[in-house]
């Protein structure tokens, strides 16, 4: 047997199934179709049994269908082993393949610019991710009512990144689509595939680009906005020529750049969007004709290479983003100066593994701190944002994912994501740095992911389970307000803070 297939070292028979039962939907090399991607780093949210009952029973509301009239359990068995072993060789997705799966389904400037949406502020709606049956569902974060639903490529993941107008919204999923959507005529605009295991997407704090984080292949993928357009494909390598997976990318309003961790060389990587050349930048990746209307100009994406210490899993900005702190394979920060592009501190001590990704930053007592979930222990740690010492750890239930808080609300949320106590929601008050509450939404379901509304005035949590639901509460007397329910909600998301993560003003 010739290529991929023949890497994984899988008995012929097993591939001969697949490719009779399977490769139609996934692909025969497993890398997706109608059907998702089925490779180990694609499946990390669906378990072995689950993926077995799945293949059996087939799954709702999607067009997978029952196997159990067609197939032995022995040999459902040995599918679900061969879409669990891993390829010895990455996979190509080129360029060539994503334009070929470029398609435009309405241009922005063919529909209305405004909304067919009767809602008093469309800056205050929430985008939920429904995991569920693969679904979003906008809801008025005034009346808390949801005001329309629509089908989702399958699995999103990464937060969906909004334009500077709050109109439109960019959608990722782990098998690599990129789907731009009109929220003001609630209509899909454009797809492309961008990638086979995709981490996370930014947008420019212009609007004008999207990039793309790929853990397979290694690249990152730059969109134009405008049609999801494919300008350029990086192929993620040291000088040496190691290839490196991308753990996330992220935008930098005050310098017009993107910034880049990776996860397998020590490089911090800055992609500057800006019109005109900034000072430093030593390698000119890319030349793209931007039309403007009468004028067509030549735009630039120069590369920066910033060493750092140790592999980056994540990251984090401050508010000025000049101080960017990242976590390392060895679960330790790191914090870089943007000013000089050097790292300041070569090690910040925190125990477990911290998700700087998930950190939220304020003010407390006159002193600017850093608050810090943490995967595998119970704590928060703080961290003084000017010595970057550790000065307090707050003890939770259980490891945490998703941190939260509003400019306007006296608390923090955080969740218990691990362990026996996810079901708990910990409310840590501003001033005391002290957990003042402990909220159980939904006592034996998962709760998690907290967004608040416009005004900060409710805070909506999630519920992850198929008879979830998203528990409205008012963020200062954390008295429950309304219960929606949803199909396994995960993420949430208000576009007015979205927006405003941006810094920039509104089109």
């Amino acid at each position: 047997m010739n290529g991929i297939f023949a890497q994984t070292e899988i008995k012929y028979d097993v591939i001969k199934l697949f490719k009779t039962h399977c490769a139609e939907c996934h692909n025969e090399y497993r890398l997706g179709g109608t059907g998702p991607v089925l490779l180990p780093e694609n499946l990390k949210y669906l378990r072995k049994p689950a993926a077995i009952n799945v293949i059996r029973n087939g799954r709702s509301s999607t067009l997978m269908p029952a196997f159990k009239d067609k197939l032995a359990d022995t040999e459902i068995q040995s599918l679900v082993d061969f879409i669990y072993t891993p390829l010895k060789s990455l996979p190509d997705w080129n360029m060539a393949k994503i334009k070929a799966s470029h398609s435009i389904y309405y241009k922005e400037n063919s529909l209305p610019n405004k909304s067919v949406l009767n809602v008093k502020d469309h800056l205050n709606l929430f985008l939920v991710v429904e995991r569920g049956d693969h679904h979003v569902s906008l809801i008025d974060g005034d009346t808390f009512k949801t005001v329309h639903r629509f089908k989702s490529r399958f699995s999103l993941y990464g937060e969906p990144q909004f334009s500077p107008s709050g109109r439109f919204v960019y959608f990722s999923s782990r098998d690599g689509w990129i789907s731009k959507f009109d929220i003001y005529n609630l209509k899909l605009l454009a797809e492309v595939r961008v990638g086979i295991n995709t981490r996370n997407q930014a947008i420019s704090a212009d609007g004008r680009y999207l990039l793309v984080a790929n853990a397979l292949p290694h690249t990152m993928v730059l969109l134009d906005t405008r049609d999801l357009r494919p300008i350029k494909q990086y192929q993620v390598k040291d000088i040496q020529g190691k290839s490196s997976r991308v753990s996330a990318v992220y935008t930098s309003p005050p310098s017009n750049s993107f910034f880049a961790a990776l996860k397998d060389i020590p490089e911090l990587w800055e992609i500057s969007y800006a019109d005109e050349p900034p000072h430093g930048f030593g390698i000119w990746m890319h030349d793209y004709r931007v039309d403007s209307g009468e004028n067509t100009k030549l735009q630039l994406f120069p590369l920066r290479r910033i060493q750092v210490n140790d592999y980056l899993e994540d990251f984090f900005f401050d508010e000025d983003y000049i101080s960017f702190i990242g976590v390392t394979h060895a679960a330790k920060g790191q914090v870089v100066d943007m000013d000089v592009k050097k790292v300041i501190v070569p090690k910040i001590d925190i125990p477990g593994k911290p998700h700087f990704g998930s950190a939220v930053s304020l003010d407390s007592k006159g002193r600017k701190v850093l608050l810090v979930p943490n995967f595998r222990k119970g704590i928060i740690s703080v961290l003084d944002m000017n010595s970057w010492k550790l000065i307090k750890e707050i003890k939770t239930l259980g490891p945490g994912f998703y941190m939260q808080t509003h400019d306007k609300s006296p608390y923090v949320w955080t969740d218990v994501f691990f362990g026996p106590d996810k079901d708990a929601m910990h409310v840590i008050d501003k001033s005391s740095l002290k957990i003042v509450k402990t909220i159980r939404p939904a006592p034996g379901k998962k709760s998690a992911h907290v967004e608040f509304t416009r005004n900060g005035k409710y805070a909506l949590v999630s519920v992850w389970d198929k008879q979830g639901e998203i528990i409205v509460y008012d963020s200062t007397s954390l008295k429950e307000v309304k219960r929606i329910p949803m199909n396994s909600p995960s993420g949430k998301y208000n576009v007015f803070n979205q927006v405003r993560s941006l810094k920039i003003k509104n089109e």
